[in-house]
């Protein structure tokens, strides 16, 4: 299905905004298994076919308020070392991610219908995130650091316990799995 892009700023962005803010909104009152579409409309003051022209379908709009949660407000912490930034990205990644909040936004994620583009901007950000903690590396003359070795290594199985709940993701576990990394052993990584 065709959807409109989303122009930023004008009227096209505030009715995004208000249409985000009343799925925020209606998240808190009524709950998830509550939420309808007509109901949305209603609260951001417009038609049920301008979500359904811009979204598609509720799940995807509830992936795209998802995103918007995820979507990073600052670089990660700048500690003095690679091995300092990665601990306090990853303990901080994970503590977000296993809450509430993060898992009701990881479901939303997953259940978009779409193409998956939520999920895709969600690992972007990992990524992207991961990337300035390794131009920080390189700036420092630390060893060069394998960005998809960590998403692999660290990143997936952090993800896979939070989903699957097999498994408490704190601040131990994360320095367990950033320990598998070969940062002090001197490899240069791809």
């Amino acid at each position: 299905m065709a959807r409109e892009m989303i122009r930023q700023g004008g009227r096209s962005a505030r009715i995004q905004n208000e249409v985000q803010a009343a799925v925020r909104a209606l998240l808190e009152e009524v709950g998830r298994t509550a939420l309808t579409v007509p109901m949305i409309a209603d609260r951001a003051g417009v038609t049920p076919s301008t979500i359904y022209r811009r979204w598609g379908d509720l799940n995807q709009l509830l992936a795209d308020v998802a995103v918007e949660k995820l979507r990073p407000i600052a670089d990660p912490e700048d500690t003095g070392s690679t091995a300092g930034d990665l601990e306090a990205y990853i303990v901080g990644y994970a503590d977000e991610m296993s809450s509430k909040v993060g898992r009701a936004v990881l479901r939303d994620i997953l259940a978009e219908s779409d193409g998956e583009v939520a999920a895709v901007k969600c690992c972007r950000y990992t990524y992207d995130h991961l990337a300035v903690i390794a131009a920080r590396a390189t700036r420092r003359g630390e060893p060069p650091l394998d960005v998809p070795g960590i998403v692999d290594q660290v990143v997936a199985p952090i993800i896979y316990h939070v989903l699957f709940s097999d498994r408490d993701v704190n601040a131990g576990y994360c320095r367990e799995l950033l320990a598998r990394l070969p940062l002090n052993r001197g490899r240069a990584a791809a």
